[in-house]
């Protein structure tokens, strides 16, 4: 009787990794799949797929082992703007381990949330920089001119361009954290608490009216308008919104899935793939068809991102900016590598034309701007309810990151028309933002990788 059970259990695990697998050769590899769902960037997810590979992910991979990447400055303290704090788990695994000051390097620690060069570090020269709230990268050699705009930059207010809450980096609850000692992987953080999250990023903040129920949701009547229907009658831009909503939280369902405690023996834990974990997550009949949806939806994140890497190399390519940590040697590989990034991304020839989004009459336009930017900057605001501390560290990275790419593509006059060997007042990046824009794609860019290891992984079982 046991081996009979065993094999028909075996026998339904090869049926279930082969309808999974069959499904995944169509999001992976279909071109005529993407009809309707990624054709607001007319790309094919084959090409993704080959330029993330070969290209992307072994450089990204080298560039967040930096030591001006690897360092993130975050409160994880901060209260939950929306509702009375859970308390945060106990699980051992949601632990995030500080930085202790000693690890940090000087060029990093030194200065304050925006100066990351050098000069800007060089305190008693420059020293009404110490009042500056936005200070760009710039090398040694600046002229009084530049100092006076930094100066300037304290009274400028670009509140206006974030899409996201930025922590104050200058809380005392606010700690460098080593991205690389505190990866992003499952904690078992689960239940009511994460439901609520997301499910208020959800249904409160994607435009969606509450007679509209999303997919899987329990409360939903049988019968009603179809959320995707409704989806496709929205503009572009609200469609936009859905879909990177979508594709991040099928991204970090990825990670879960990849980087998923196995066992633990005598106090040695085993990370790794777990197939009956993303097969439950993205399998169509384990989620009604879902599964494959968020996975072409985590494709249109990453163009986005791309887009915006792509963008912003203008700003990095200046001799006026810098990657400083202190280490001379080591800037100068950092941004090299940083630079033969954005050759890359330049080189992509299916790009995303965000020209297409708020293009409509100029009123409009901007009040839809804002109202996207409004709702984008409540997200970011969520991820301080979430309870697990390591969840909520990759949840405000990751958001902050694609805040900082949609501020991106929606400064690109501002971007060209920066000038060459002094900092601009009117684009300019934080530190803050510069580490999570890089680990935010790094992480997009592992997600796509992953995927194809769970495609192999599915052929295995078969």
């Amino acid at each position: 009787m046991r081996g009979g059970g065993g094999g028909r259990n075996a026998a339904a695990r090869a049926r279930l990794a082969a309808r999974l697998l069959a499904v995944l050769g169509c999001v992976l590899t279909a071109e005529a799949q993407l009809t309707g769902v990624l054709d607001d960037c007319l790309c094919d997810i084959e090409s993704i797929d080959d330029f993330n590979t070969f290209k992307i992910f072994p450089k990204i991979q080298k560039l967040q082992e930096r030591d001006y990447f690897r360092y993130y400055k975050v409160n994880l303290k901060r209260p939950c703007p929306f509702w009375a704090d859970d308390g945060h788990c106990s699980i051992k695994d949601c632990h995030v381990e500080p930085c202790p000051e000693s690890k940090i390097p000087v060029g990093i620690k030194a200065g304050s949330s925006n100066k990351y060069s050098k000069a800007a570090n060089n305190s008693k020269e420059l020293e009404d920089c110490e009042q500056a709230n936005k200070l760009g990268a710039v090398n040694s050699t600046l002229s009084n001119q530049s100092k006076e705009a930094f100066i300037d930059w304290a009274r400028y207010d670009d509140s206006q361009d974030h899409f996201c809450e930025l922590d104050d980096e200058r809380s005392p609850d606010a700690q460098y954290v080593d991205l690389l000692l505190n990866p992003e992987r499952y904690t078992g953080y689960k239940g009511p608490s994460a439901w609520r999250v997301w499910n208020s990023i959800y249904e409160e903040n994607c435009f969606k009216p509450r007679s509209v129920y999303r997919p899987l949701n329990p409360l939903a009547p049988s019968r009603g308008e179809s959320f995707y229907t409704w989806l496709e009658g929205l503009c572009l831009e609200k469609r936009v919104f859905y879909k990177l909503i979508s594709g991040l939280h099928a991204s970090i369902n990825l990670h879960l899935c990849a980087n998923y405690l196995l066992e633990e023996t005598w106090g040695k834990p085993r990370w790794g793939p777990n197939v009956k974990e993303f097969t439950r997550r993205f399998d169509p009949a384990e989620t009604k068809g879902e599964g494959p949806r968020r996975l072409k939806n985590l494709y249109f994140l990453y163009l986005i991102e791309l887009r915006a890497l792509s963008k912003v190399a203008p700003y990095f390519e200046r001799a006026v900016v810098d990657l400083y940590t202190g280490n001379g040697h080591e800037d100068a590989e950092s941004k090299a590598l940083l630079l033969d990034i954005f050759r890359d991304t330049k080189s992509f020839h299916m790009h995303f034309d965000e020209k297409s989004m708020f293009a409509g009459d100029k009123k409009g336009a901007k009040s839809l701007k804002e109202e996207f930017r409004l709702h984008f900057k409540n997200i970011s605001r969520i991820m301080d309810c979430v309870g697990c501390d390591k969840c909520r560290l990759w949840g405000k990275l990751q958001t902050q990151g694609l805040g900082t790419a949609l501020k991106i593509l929606f400064s690109e006059k501002e971007i060209q028309s920066l000038p060459e060997n002094s900092p601009s007042k009117g684009f300019q990046l934080t530190r803050q933002e510069i580490v999570a824009l890089v680990n935010a794609f790094g992480r997009l860019s592992t997600s796509i990788k992953e995927l194809q290891n769970f495609k192999v992984l599915l052929q295995q079982t078969r």
